[in-house]
């Protein structure tokens, strides 16, 4: 049964520019009835940051811009790179973090499943001038980087101090997750808590100061969520779960994960 004591939602983690013009109003003028608050948009290049400033701009206070180059893709140019770096400058007032960036992990396991050589050495230079860039302007950092690239992460975020790292939809070992954790690094869970054991064993794991709860929307989802598209308020059916596995109630759980997400971020 729904309480009115649930505290508001916050998606961490949310491609808002991905959907059509169309969703992007429905969803967002269904914010109130679902309980969200807010979400951050995270950006996949250039385009995408633009396109999310323009929507932070249109609802202040409810999509709160993030802006990033998404790993997964091939790298721009050094020409793109810069102009990418200089709009950023120009623009990180209205930046609430960097990201979405990262290291190609899926793109690199492809290619060497094909027997091709990937070098992710430009990825790895990337990343480390995005996280100079947070730290020179203190904003928070939204991270893709799981498995052994986590432990490149870590190695760059430790090297210029910055431990306002946020990463989400992560997936590692032990170890990685133990040096994460004593960094004070946050992560996010999805609404694949409900049905992959190894996000719930990273719930049972991970210090419940340092979690937020995403959506990774528009991406699809399976177990009750098949075929629905994503929105942020299956956030509410993740802290459900996390409450769950972890054994705190679940309307605590709320208030902890929306005082987290608006601690980390330093949302209004």
């Amino acid at each position: 049964m729904q309480s009115t004591a649930f505290a508001p939602l916050i998606d961490a983690h949310l491609h808002l520019d991905k959907y059509t013009p169309e969703e992007q109003r429905e969803m967002l003028h269904s914010f109130p009835s679902q309980q969200v608050e807010a979400v951050i948009a995270v950006s996949m290049n250039l385009a995408s940051a633009q396109t999310n400033l323009e929507l932070a701009s249109q609802y202040p206070r409810i999509v709160y811009p993030a802006f990033g180059f998404h790993p997964e893709q091939p790298l721009p140019s050094p020409a793109e790179q810069d102009l990418f770096f200089d709009w950023i400058e120009k623009h990180m007032e209205q930046a609430t973090a960097i990201g979405e960036v990262g290291l190609p992990y899926y793109n690199r396991q492809e290619a060497e499943q094909l027997g091709q050589r990937f070098d992710q050495r430009g990825y790895i230079d990337l990343l480390e001038r995005f996280i100079q860039l947070a730290k020179r302007h203190g904003k928070p950092i939204i991270l893709h980087a799981v498995y052994e690239d986590a432990d490149i992460a870590c190695d760059l975020l430790e090297q210029y101090h910055h431990r306002r790292a946020h990463f989400h939809w992560f997936k590692g070992s032990k170890r990685t997750v133990q040096r994460m954790a004593d960094n004070g690094y946050f992560v996010s869970f999805t609404p694949d808590i409900i049905y992959e054991e190894e996000i719930r064993e990273l719930a049972r794991q991970y210090p419940s100061e340092q979690v937020m709860v995403e959506t990774d929307g528009p991406w699809p989802f399976e177990g009750p969520f098949q075929g629905r598209m994503t929105h942020p308020a299956m956030t509410r059916q993740v802290i459900q779960a996390w409450s769950e596995v972890t054994g705190m109630g679940t309307e605590r759980a709320a208030r902890l994960f929306y005082q987290n997400t608006k601690r980390f971020y330093g949302l209004p």
